[in-house]
């Protein structure tokens, strides 16, 4: 999966095709024809609205892709101690949130020798602490 350059239609032709799930159950789920779907399949960006619906019927969290994508490549957020913070009213996320996926990931470059847990340890800013408890609880 590549989490730099996302192209959402051509992960939900894969889910699509993955599931195998009927075009005219998608169709009426939708509310829209088929070749409106075949657009979608080839749109690099979706409305929000329309990837909740796919998110739905596909019984998969496409917006998981994009916060991964902000974890790996949004840029860490300098702490100013004399600017003053401010309450948000919006829901607060940890940015540290590692999906199975990725502990995987990190963890197979490590068992393959592809790299080192000090190079996993810079090249993908984890924090040390936590790749040792990952190499502890996930000892196969």
């Amino acid at each position: 999966m590549d989490f730099k350059n996302i192209h959402i239609g051509q992960i939900i032709r894969q889910r699509v095709s993955e599931s195998g799930i009927d075009t005219y159950r998608i169709c009426k789920f939708l509310k829209c024809s088929e070749d409106e779907i075949n657009a979608m399949y080839s749109s690099k960006s979706l409305d929000s609205e329309v990837i909740l619906r796919w998110s739905k019927i596909l019984e998969y969290d496409f917006f998981r892709i994009y916060t991964q994508h902000l974890i790996w490549y949004a840029p860490a957020l300098v702490k100013n101690q004399s600017v003053v913070k401010h309450e948000s009213g919006l829901p607060k996320f940890r940015k540290n949130i590692y999906t199975k996926e990725i502990i995987d990931f990190i963890l197979n470059l490590i068992k393959s020798g592809e790299k080192t847990r000090n190079q996993v340890i810079t090249e993908y800013r984890i924090p040390k602490t936590t790749l040792y408890k990952w190499l502890g609880k996930y000892k196969s």
